[in-house]
């Protein structure tokens, strides 16, 4: 890993517990024990920080999904874990997090939004197709508008104004989105295995 690269990963590691405008660029300074000089030649600004922050994260997550996936046994263990993985990153993280990229860098939050909508969607909609093929996931589903569907709940569940953090317990939310959406697009046997699934990691 390089200087960079361990940088990013410890004002990662602040913004997600703390959210990111809880810390100036004072703050971050002084917290990663570093000159104010060597600062400046990582970061032309506080906004630029948050940029390669969020483009580093969003690398190393790429990566990390791309190792779990090679351990599926299926197409449909493919999908569950993949939201699981999703719902376990968000259940770490301080809900400011997601707050302040929306309300302060709308840029770098638009950035999360088109990898969504280019590195996950086809990431979805391949998987869906191999399922298909499997005979796991119906034939008759639209692969394009099931995975549109699939990340359009992914949105709706990480919007703080639809499920409050403090009201809703996400994992809830989770079943009763995908439980039972997932087992509409399924055949038979691949229903038993998204119960199985289900039942296994108690979800």
């Amino acid at each position: 890993m390089t200087f960079l690269e361990t940088i990013l990963e410890e004002i990662l590691r602040i913004f997600k517990r703390d959210g990111i405008e809880a810390n100036t660029q004072e703050d971050i300074i002084k917290r990663l024990d570093i000159r104010h000089s060597t600062f400046q030649e990582l970061f032309s600004s506080k906004a630029d920080m948050v940029r390669k922050v969020v483009l580093f994260d969003l690398k190393e997550q790429d990566k990390i999904k791309e190792k779990m996936l090679a351990g599926a046994q299926n197409s449909v263990e493919e999908i569950m874990l993949l939201l699981v993985d999703g719902i376990n990153t968000i259940k770490q993280l301080n809900p400011a997090y997601i707050t302040d990229l929306q309300q302060h860098y709308p840029e770098v939050w638009q950035l999360c939004l088109d990898h969504l909508d280019s590195y996950s969607y086809y990431q979805i909609s391949e998987i869906i197709n191999k399922g298909v093929l499997q005979g796991l996931f119906r034939k008759d589903v639209n692969i394009e508008l099931v995975t549109r569907i699939i990340l359009a709940q992914l949105n709706m569940m990480l919007n703080p104004q639809i499920f409050l953090p403090a009201k809703y317990n996400l994992s809830e939310v989770f079943r009763s989105i995908y439980l039972y959406y997932l087992r509409g697009i399924c055949t038979e046997q691949g229903g038993k295995l998204a119960e199985a699934f289900f039942t296994k990691h108690n979800l």
